[in-house]
Order: structure tokens, then C-alpha cells, then sequence
């Protein structure tokens, strides 16, 4: 297991994100409070039928909507399938490594901080493209995974289904220290605690968002555990067992399916044999999607198009390979001033906080 510096390394190792890839996105403005002071884009198929779905795309930490999307190749598969986009976007005034804060209480309740700002942006979208409700899904990577699950946790009234990328379970950290013992699979809550914490965090009391868990085994970033945590409290949420109804191999990887009452798959888990910390892709093949990059890494599987397929969104008859469509050059964002921080120093660096509890605990002078 990772010592606790070489998880601080890595969280600060990751390559800066890549402001020269094209990006097909548009800001999204004047969208509510934005509590969490986060940054809003979209892509929106210029073919967009009445009530299409529309996915929310979290990235991770060290990246931007712009290099997330041009990695994972969703905005590709939007304009082929019909249906539209939303990707949040975190600043460095609220987190240096623009991670999303998936382990600060004020950003991730019900109706507050950074959790409420995503939720501001889905009804933004919502009300402007004519958008079904029922169809409404959010994935993310990483602390963006981890966001994702925040999203699914605290507004499960607004989700249909979630597909969390070498994330974390909602609700086991409550600042830095504790995020980074997490994310090395170590404390937290276990058992049917990690169901209750999902049941506390709103009023809803089903049907539950399905959930689609995707990690790699051979993750030291965010340790494998991490997903089992995320399995064990989605299972106890929708009352299913340990065991899958179903299980076998998808593109050379262990898929394992738990179904409701009725036969309906509820929980899915892809465990991606080799892979370390990152977005699954396959830039080749049947289902060839995307671009490698920083922390867009090459499994022979593209995780887009699985949790795509698995949400119901790919048309029949559509190829979902066709070539990427020329890309406009990215617009400068501009929160509209409704939106702005109401405190732009908020926190300090993540630096700065893992420094500080660092030499509190006597492990740095």
C-alpha cells in the first residue's frame, strides 16, 4: 500500500491540463448563485430532439473540461447520438490541483457549495434544450468520480444512473487528511454505515440512481478498495446482496451486474485488469473512442461508450466510430456576475493544507 507521501506526490504529479486541445464546448453563464464558484460548459448537437438526456462529465484532478472531453470523447458520441453535455469546471481559487472538492462538508450537501452549483447547471440545461428529466446521468474520474457520487448521494431525485471512474464513496472524508487516508483504502465507514450515509444525505427515498463503478486493478492512486467501498454502499442502498446476479468478461475485462427484484440492472462493476490511475479508453477497434492523454489511458475498452451503451444512449444504427468533427477554437469562460465567488479566498492551496497537516501530525518539519 502507498505510503501517505507517495500519495501526496502523486496527487501533485499530475500533468497540467492541456489548454491547447481543441474544445468543442461552450460556457454556460448566468445559470444561479453558484455557491461552490465553479465554472459552467456545455455541447449542445445542433440536432437536439425534444426531451434527449443529458449527461453531466465531472474531470479530475489536474485536468479541464476542454482536455476531459477531448480524451473521453463524449462531445463525439453526443453529436451522433442525440443528446447534450454539461461539464462543470473547478478553478484553482478553490483547489490548486483543481480537484473538485468531493471531501469538503460545505461542497458536498444538499443545496450548498459545489454540489448545489452542478445542481444550478442541470436545470440550467434542463430548462433551455427542452431536456427529459428522467434522463439525466453524471460520471466523472477521480475526485471528479468522487463529485459524481456526491451529485448521487445528495440529489438522487435528479440522477437516473451515475458511472464513477476510479472514485470514492460518498461521504467517508471530511477534509484533506482524511481524503488522502481514503483514497489509500484506509478508515472510513464500512457495512451498512456506508449506505446510511447516502439515506442522510436528502429527503428522497427511492427508486435509487443506477451505478455503474469503473477501476483499475492496478490503481495506487485511489486504491482498488475504494471501489468495493463504492460497491458495498450502493448495494446496501438498493438492498441487494454481495452477490452478482451476473458476471463475466467485457474486452478482455471482469464485468459483474447486481439486478433489482425485477430483473433490472441496477449496479455494474468493470474491474480493468493491468490499468492504473486514470479514464479507460480504446482508441481502436468496434468501439474506438477518444484520445490518450494525462490520465487517458489506452485498456483496449472505452469506458464512454460502455457507460453510454449501458444508459441507454447510442442509437441503433449509428456508428460510434465516426471521425471526430473539427473542433472551434475554446471561447474565454465567463461566469455570469450573479455566479462569481462570493469569497475568492475561500481556502488555500491544497499544498497548503496537506503541508499544515502534515506538520501537525510531526510528519513534516
Amino acid at each position: 500500500m502507498p505510503s501517505m507521501a507517495e500519495t501526496i506526490e502523486r496527487l501533485r504529479s499530475g500533468l497540467p491540463a492541456s489548454n491547447a486541445a481543441p474544445s468543442r464546448l461552450t460556457p454556460l453563464t448566468g445559470f444561479g448563485s453558484n455557491p461552490g464558484a465553479l465554472l459552467g460548459y456545455c455541447h449542445v448537437p445542433q440536432q437536439l430532439a425534444p426531451s434527449a438526456p443529458l449527461v453531466v462529465v465531472l474531470h479530475g484532478c489536474t485536468q479541464n473540461a476542454a482536455a476531459y472531453d477531448h480524451g473521453s470523447g463524449w462531445s463525439d458520441l453526443a453529436d451522433r447520438h442525440g443528446f447534450a453535455l454539461l461539464f462543470p469546471e473547478q478553478q484553482r481559487s478553490n483547489n490548486a490541483n483543481t480537484c473538485f472538492n468531493w471531501f469538503e462538508p460545505q461542497d458536498i450537501r444538499r443545496d450548498a457549495g459545489e454540489a448545489l452549483s452542478i445542481r444550478q447547471m442541470v436545470s440550467a440545461m434542463c430548462d433551455a434544450h427542452a431536456i427529459d428529466p428522467r434522463r439525466v446521468y453524471v460520471t466523472g474520474l477521480s475526485a471528479g468520480g468522487a463529485m459524481a457520487n456526491v451529485m448521487l448521494a445528495t440529489y438522487p431525485d435528479v440522477f437516473a444512473g451515475g458511472a464513477i471512474v476510479a472514485g470514492l464513496p460518498f461521504g467517508t472524508a471530511t477534509g484533506v487528511p482524511q481524503a488522502l487516508e481514503r483514497m489509500r483504502g484506509q478508515g472510513g465507514a464500512s457495512g451498512a454505515e456506508l449506505g446510511a450515509l447516502v439515506r442522510a444525505a436528502s429527503p428522497h427515498r427511492g427508486p435509487w440512481p443506477t451505478i455503474s463503478v469503473w477501476h483499475g486493478a492496478s490503481d495506487h492512486t485511489v486504491v482498488p478498495a475504494n471501489a468495493a467501498a463504492i460497491l458495498d454502499q450502493w448495494r446496501d442502498v438498493h438492498q441487494l446482496g454481495a452477490a452478482p446476479a451476473r458476471s463475466g468478461v467485457v474486452d478482455g475485462h471482469r464485468h459483474r451486474v447486481w439486478t433489482d427484484r425485477s430483473g433490472r440492472a441496477v449496479i455494474e462493476e468493470y474491474h480493468i485488469k493491468g490499468f492504473g490511475h486514470g479514464t479507460p479508453l480504446a482508441t481502436t477497434g468496434a468501439d474506438a473512442c477518444g484520445a490518450v492523454g494525462p490520465h487517458m489511458l489506452e485498456a483496449g475498452i472505452s469506458s464512454s461508450v460502455h457507460i453510454a451503451r449501458h444508459w441507454g444512449l447510442l442509437r441503433a444504427g449509428i456508428d460510434s466510430t465516426a471521425p471526430r468533427a473539427a473542433a472551434t477554437p475554446r471561447a474565454t469562460a465567463h461566469v455570469h456576475a450573479a455566479a462569481q465567488p462570493a469569497a475568492a479566498s475561500v481556502a488555500n492551496s491544497v499544498n497548503d493544507v496537506i503541508e499544515k497537516a502534515l506538520r501537525s501530525a510531526g510528519l513534516m518539519r
